[in-house]
């Protein structure tokens, strides 16, 4: 979280040795006035000094001032879900300059570290901030915003969430029904099975890797399910709540010789890939996964949503919401269409793949190399 630092001790003494001596020019800042008797220019530059500091310390307001208290939370530090926070910070940015506004959301940014009683307390802090609007980044965060805003209504706009129907956060996509509303990363399974099938048409074993705790997950792995029990297709379901669980269902797979893996777009598997994805390179096994960032860790192939466009969108709902008074109730969940697939080629090239049968299948083919850590 990053805060911003007031000098308490120069605002003390500025006060106390010059009480009486400004106007208000409108801005929030004071215009030096001398006073009866007065004042030396040794006094009217001190009093200009103090006003930079405190111009330095305060929220930039433009056009009418009003700055808007913006709580952001992300659930875990991963490459996908830092990717939408980086995207909503700049949109907000460039949105407040272009309705000149400021969104400050410096003050109130946090990071779950996917730990309920972390984002408990998260919560707790933002209500008595007393800020404008919350964005959870995830379904289980979104989850958590939610119950903190029953009784307030302070407006929830969520970034990431897969199944907001199916986490119980709004009544339908079309008419969410409350004060909560936002962008989801729902994933075509079916569309991933198919790029499985392209890269390996004799595949006969898929493996499904996920965390049965994480509410994104259920049904793409229902679906992935539906999908093999039609297509003739058998699968060993894996599952892991930690790393290390994480690990060891890795290990299980490779042992049970599958020819493919899948995974949704799973944070808990996500934040574990940096440690798995060289058990399935070194058995040849392709990693499919339900987002793009996770080639980024090492998977062989990611297909989701632009989570760049994501956060973006996410934005400009934030900004409908706060300066143009629109009901989160009434505003469908945007789901974006603009799937793209990322691809690792170094891990293409370990598990023999010759990805190029993708073209076409999506509406942007990305080419990645693994990196081990993320802004």
């Amino acid at each position: 979280m990053k805060k911003k630092v007031v000098s308490l001790v120069m605002a003390a003494v500025m006060t106390a040795a010059l009480a009486g001596c400004g106007s208000s020019n409108g801005a929030g800042t004071q215009e030096a006035q001398p006073e009866q008797g007065g004042q030396t220019p040794a006094q009217t530059q001190e009093q200009a000094d103090a006003n930079v500091q405190e111009e330095k310390t305060q929220p930039a307001q433009t056009q009418d001032g009003t700055v808007y208290k913006v709580g952001i939370v992300q659930y875990v530090d991963d490459a996908s879900l830092n990717q939408i926070e980086k995207a909503i910070e700049a949109e907000l940015t460039a949105k407040g300059e272009e309705l000149g506004v400021t969104f400050d959301f410096e003050d109130y940014t946090h990071n779950g570290q996917a730990d309920s009683s972390v984002l408990n307390q998260i919560a707790t802090d933002l209500v008595a901030d007393g800020v404008d609007v919350i964005i959870p980044i995830a379904t289980p965060a979104a989850m958590i915003m939610q119950n903190a805003t029953e009784d307030n209504q302070i407006p929830v706009v969520f970034s990431a969430v897969s199944d907001p129907v199916g986490a119980g956060l709004v009544a339908s996509n079309d008419a969410p029904g409350a004060n909560i509303t936002g962008t989801s990363d729902a994933i075509d399974t079916e569309a991933i099975f198919g790029l499985i099938m392209a890269g390996n048409p004799d595949t006969k074993k898929v493996g499904l890797l996920y965390d049965k705790s994480q509410a994104a997950s259920i049904q793409s792995i229902a679906d992935a399910k539906a999908y093999c029990d039609a297509n003739g297709l058998t699968y060993v379901e894996k599952t892991g709540t930690t790393s290390a669980e994480v690990q060891a269902a890795a290990d299980a797979l490779v042992a049970e010789q599958v020819d493919a893996v899948f995974t949704p777009q799973d944070n808990t598997i996500m934040t574990a890939e940096l440690a798995i994805f060289e058990k399935f390179t070194e058995a040849k096994i392709p990693h499919y996964t339900g987002a793009d960032s996770f080639a980024l860790n090492g998977a062989f192939c990611g297909f989701g949503v632009n989570y760049e466009n994501l956060g973006t969108v996410t934005a400009d709902m934030v900004a409908d919401v706060l300066v143009n008074g629109a009901d989160p109730a009434t505003m469908p969940v945007q789901t974006l269409s603009d799937g793209i697939i990322m691809v690792n080629t170094e891990t293409a090239e370990a598990v023999g793949i010759d990805y190029s049968v993708f073209e076409g299948m999506c509406s942007e083919l990305i080419e990645t190399v693994t990196a081990k850590e993320f802004e």
